[in-house]
């Protein structure tokens, strides 16, 4: 990624679909031992990005099945039909892989001095179906609501100097090799600061699904057992009787906090709480400030045609993940 930047300086580039990039390279090279797309063909980026997008975009759109049963088996409106082609697109793009890894051509689980998923998978005798449907899971979930997330954070340090500046000083503090890795986040207390104030904000899925296990009473309502429950998780790290200065990105409220996005502290539940709760938050929480902190390390960035930091458009766009209205476009110069 910072090769590729290095590249484009003076360029105009779009962050959401960089970051979707880099992100999906590191959950193929999880799942596979190699990048699953070149982070230069931006073609196929876009395309396999418009991929995902359209899969969630299905996913959340009303179904009137939902509300009118005798329709399930009709699919009315075509969403099944749709849903379906899209996914057989997508296990198409990996399934020479796995009859590669079956077949003995590609790396095995044995003698191999480092294993994937994929090779854990086959060596327990998961089926062909079960993986397609797991890695599909970690692609679509991970993807998308990462990468945006990153470009939330990224736009909220264009538009508070002050912010974007302690960032600079904690990383020239802490940081003294030119990469950024994994190993030195823990350090980097004020980055993660703005990690929590960007995950408050701007929650990747704002709206969270449940179901009330037993019928019971929340604030003088009677929630039905098996109600579906929609949290608004958007709304509750916006909530005034929670949060001081609440609509302010101010990521100095987590430095002397104990508030965490784990779970435990009901404030902040971008990835859900309890057993319904994201399994992916130990990758989104290194890559999200993985990301972001290699980016800023390494290069200024600036807005195109001049803008005004104050005057970037911070419209969200509705759906299963919380989406900039507009595409964040920055330009990056080598810090020297």
């Amino acid at each position: 990624m910072i090769d590729y930047l290095s590249n484009k300086e003076g360029k105009e580039v779009k962050i959401v679909e960089l970051a979707f990039t880099t992100i999906i390279n590191v959950i193929s090279g999880i799942c596979f031992s190699k990048d699953f797309i070149s982070i230069h063909d931006e073609g196929k980026v876009g395309g396999m990005k418009e991929l995902i997008r359209k899969i969630m975009e299905v996913g959340s759109l009303p179904n009137a099945a939902d509300f009118f049963p005798i329709l399930g088996g009709m699919d009315v409106q075509g969403l099944h039909k749709t849903f379906l082609e899209c996914v057989t697109t997508l296990f198409a793009s990996w399934d020479v892989l796995i009859k590669e890894r079956k077949q003995g051509n590609g790396k095995h689980f044995e003698g191999s001095t480092q294993s994937d998923l994929l090779d854990v998978l086959l060596t327990n005798d998961f089926t062909s179906d079960a993986i397609n449907h797991l890695i599909f899971d970690l692609f679509v979930a991970g993807s998308d609501s990462t990468s945006s997330t990153v470009e939330w954070l990224m736009s909220e340090l264009i538009r508070n100097e002050e912010v974007m500046n302690k960032l600079h000083e904690e990383l020239a503090r802490e940081i003294k090799n030119d990469f950024i890795k994994d190993s030195d986040l823990s350090r980097l207390s004020y980055l993660n600061a703005c990690v929590k104030e960007t995950l408050r904000l701007h929650p990747p899925a704002p709206i969270i699904p449940h179901r009330a296990l037993e019928t019971c009473e929340v604030m003088n309502y009677n929630i039905p057992k098996d109600a579906r429950i929609l949290v608004n998780v958007w709304a509750v790290g916006r909530d005034p009787d929670a949060w001081d200065d609440p609509l302010t990105f101010k990521p100095s409220r987590f430095l002397n906090s104990d508030l965490d996005f784990k779970g435990n502290d009901f404030e902040l539940i971008p990835f859900s709480a309890g057993r319904r709760i994201c399994p992916g938050i130990p990758l989104a929480a290194k890559l999200v400030p993985l990301l972001v902190a290699s980016m800023i390390h390494s290069f200024d960035w600036y807005l195109p045609d001049n803008i005004c930091s104050t005057a970037l458009d911070m419209n969200e766009k509705f759906g299963i993940t919380l989406l900039k209205e507009k595409p964040l476009l920055l330009i990056p110069k080598i810090r020297k």
